[in-house]
């Protein structure tokens, strides 16, 4: 096959971002107080059975009364009443249920610490299963913390310190502002995408933005492909500094700036050239949403070195689909000069 991108040709590219989504329940509180407390009495049953000790043979009893008292406080909704008093009552009962829930949850830790404190020396592989259960005590302490001071004494929790899963503790709330998409529970992940389809660079993002990776996203690609020198990416992308930046890497740089525009850089954004160059951008969706399709859309393996591997994987996958869908082309212009051939000799 022959390689479509002629020698004299720049390879250029556009930019941009999108929402890989980990396996995971939409977090609350109260369930993931249930996620921790049902993890820790389940570890530590299994290990109290495989260390013939009897404290935990009602560990099933254990974790669906837990989950009854979840069940209640999050059935109870508070009031939309006018009249305060039924409204002071209904805040009351949310209250108590809450109240009951983390008592019965502490109550819980406080007896896995007793039994792991008697526990007699054990081997390194019952000792990682030990810490594992600390670990899921020490989530649910997090959480009980937090419905106190939310529900009990009325605060609010800092973004900061909430976790959205204890399973998948990468998993980041992302609102991108789209329509009939509030909230995405996941990771973002950047790509930048040839002329050709072929997808050249990415990068599982953790805690940054788009304008944070602009510049770590060309540098990458030029390191793999020395003659990209074009790129094109959307306004998410915009800084100064992305901008002078980008200005030394890049022969030419189509970044759209945010808010009022100086009569320079509104004769630059209105420049035929720079109009094509956003009007093509908007081919990487279609290699986002291949990507999508064919189940980016949300990650199933575990932890973040699992997501990084599956979204890797995934762009392996769309530029082998891509080299396929080449090879067919050839084919199939091979077999029509071939028919042609035969149509005149006939």
């Amino acid at each position: 096959m022959k390689w479509p991108v002629k020698k004299t040709e720049k390879l250029t590219g556009s930019c941009d971002s999108f929402v890989t989504r980990t396996d995971v329940h939409y977090p609350t509180d109260i369930n993931l107080l249930f996620d921790a407390v049902r993890k820790m009495i389940s570890l530590t049953m299994g290990i109290c059975d495989h260390m013939d000790i009897s404290d935990w043979r009602q560990g099933k009893h254990h974790i669906r009364k837990a989950k009854r008292f979840y069940r209640k406080a999050q059935q109870l909704k508070r009031s939309t009443s006018k009249d305060k008093a039924k409204k002071a009552e209904r805040e009351q009962l949310v209250i108590n249920a809450h109240t009951a829930y983390i008592d019965l949850a502490q109550s819980y830790i406080d007896k896995v610490r007793q039994t792991l404190l008697l526990m007699p020396p054990v081997n390194i592989i019952m000792r990682l299963r030990i810490e594992e259960v600390n670990r899921y005590i020490g989530h649910a302490e997090r959480q009980i913390d937090q419905i106190r001071r939310r529900v009990v004494k009325g605060g609010t929790i800092p973004h900061h310190e909430k976790v959205f899963s204890l399973f998948e503790e990468h998993t980041e709330w992302i609102s991108k502002g789209k329509a009939g998409v509030p909230v995405e529970l996941g990771l973002r992940v950047c790509i930048v995408k040839d002329q050709y389809n072929f997808i050249l660079h990415h990068r599982v993002m953790q805690n940054e933005t788009d304008d944070k990776v602009a510049v770590f996203m060309v540098k990458g690609t030029q390191n793999r492909f020395a003659d990209f020198r074009l790129c094109s990416f959307d306004k998410g992308f915009h800084s100064p500094d992305n901008q002078k930046e980008l200005a030394i890497l890049l022969d030419k740089v189509f970044l759209p700036r945010k808010g009022r525009l100086s009569a320079i850089n509104k004769e630059i954004e209105n420049s035929e050239e720079f109009k094509t160059a956003k009007r093509k951008h908007s081919a990487v969706e279609s290699s986002i949403s291949a990507l999508n399709n064919h189940g980016l859309d949300r990650c199933p393996d575990h932890a973040l070195h699992g997501f990084k591997r599956y979204v890797a994987l995934a762009v392996v996958a769309r530029n082998i689909q891509i080299i396929g869908h080449l090879l067919q082309e050839k084919e199939v212009k091979r077999l029509q000069r071939w028919k042609r051939k035969k149509q005149k000799a006939a």
